[in-house]
């Protein structure tokens, strides 16, 4: 079994359990498009519970772009979905609007109370669900405006959201660039951003740059207190830094970062690239604890002309005793 549809694409996905049950939620959009790459304009987001991250019960569309006028009427990308200590579910999600033709990414905001049906907060009058935008002192870190011919977007998107392990705040982590630099295969970043009450977020300077021209869909987390930066990236993005300090040829897929702290220094884990292959085989990843050991879920891409757009069945992923992970790839898992 696979996470998939049969009229519909699904790539990017995020998790989260809720004490009995694993919530799975995924961008999807109709095969009728015909050319995946329109998928990425023609989105909404979609919900499945499953007890085994293999079983997957779909339960539609839980997202969908904003009528419009908006800052999310053109898309609803990718997130994150965490709950705040009253108990309420919280929607952190990418949004584009038509304002900008969806080149200027910012980040959502939406609750529930379960876990499906969302209300965008409206924490900016009269733009219900925008969350944080490229404002303030910190906003000189990033690359805050659309660099024509340097790259497609403003670049902020694909928010993962934790509690603080080292205050009674919430940490928020995203795909940037930083401003300024030469090669664009060395701008990429992980934005920050902080917040005391899962509401108010104020933007903070990246907490990691370079490597790569894009860090997409980061996603933080702790075992046996090293920290992780889970990441994905194309092959073609890999920095002339980084192709000389690992001689693997550039593949496309998911990487990551380590620290001894959330805020870090943060720096790109040595050895192999860990879970990438050319043509791409799995993208935007995921690392899951079941409790019984990690597992690493992400779609299956391998390109334009033979995209396949589901999301592979769970494979394990094992810590060394160096803290370095590594993927067991199962030959049975379905591709």
């Amino acid at each position: 079994m696979v996470l998939a549809l049969k009229d519909q694409w699904i790539w990017d996905s995020w998790y989260a359990h809720d004490g009995q049950k694993w919530h799975g939620y995924y961008l999807k959009a109709d095969k009728s498009l015909g050319d995946p790459d329109l998928r990425h304009f023609n989105v909404s987001q979609g919900h499945a519970v499953s007890d085994d991250l293999v079983n997957w019960e779909h339960l539609g569309t839980c997202l969908a772009p904003s009528k419009g006028p908006a800052f999310d009427d053109t898309t609803t990308w990718t997130g994150s979905v965490i709950q705040g200590p009253d108990g309420l579910w919280h929607l952190y999600y990418t949004g584009g609007g038509s304002a900008e033709k969806g080149l200027y990414q910012r980040i959502g905001h939406a609750t529930s109370t379960d876990m499906h049906s969302w209300e965008r907060v409206e924490q900016v009058p009269g733009n219900p669900g925008l969350c944080l935008d490229m404002s303030g002192p910190a906003a000189e870190a990033y690359e805050s405006e659309h660099v024509i011919g340097h790259w497609h977007d403003r670049a902020m998107r694909d928010p993962w959201v934790m509690k603080d392990p080292d205050g009674d705040g919430w940490l928020m982590y995203f795909t940037g660039r930083a401003p300024d630099i030469e090669e664009p295969n060395a701008g990429g970043c992980i934005g920050f951003a902080t917040s005391p009450d899962m509401y108010n977020w104020t933007l903070q300077p990246p907490v990691f740059t370079g490597g790569f021209g894009q860090l997409e869909v980061p996603q933080v987390f702790e075992v046996s207190g090293k920290w992780y930066c889970l990441f994905c990236t194309s092959g073609h993005q890999w920095s002339e830094a980084y192709r000389a300090a690992n001689p693997q040829p550039p593949v496309t897929g998911s990487h990551y970062l380590i620290a001894d702290n959330p805020r870090g220094p943060w720096s790109i884990a040595p050895g192999p690239f860990l879970d990438g292959d050319m043509p791409c085989r799995r993208y935007a990843a995921r690392i899951l604890d079941t409790g019984d050991g990690l597992v690493i879920m992400g779609f299956a891409d391998s390109g334009k002309d033979t995209f396949i757009g589901h999301v592979m069945d769970p494979e394990p992923v094992e810590v060394g005793p160096d803290g370095l992970l590594t993927v067991r790839r199962n030959a049975q898992a379905a591709e």
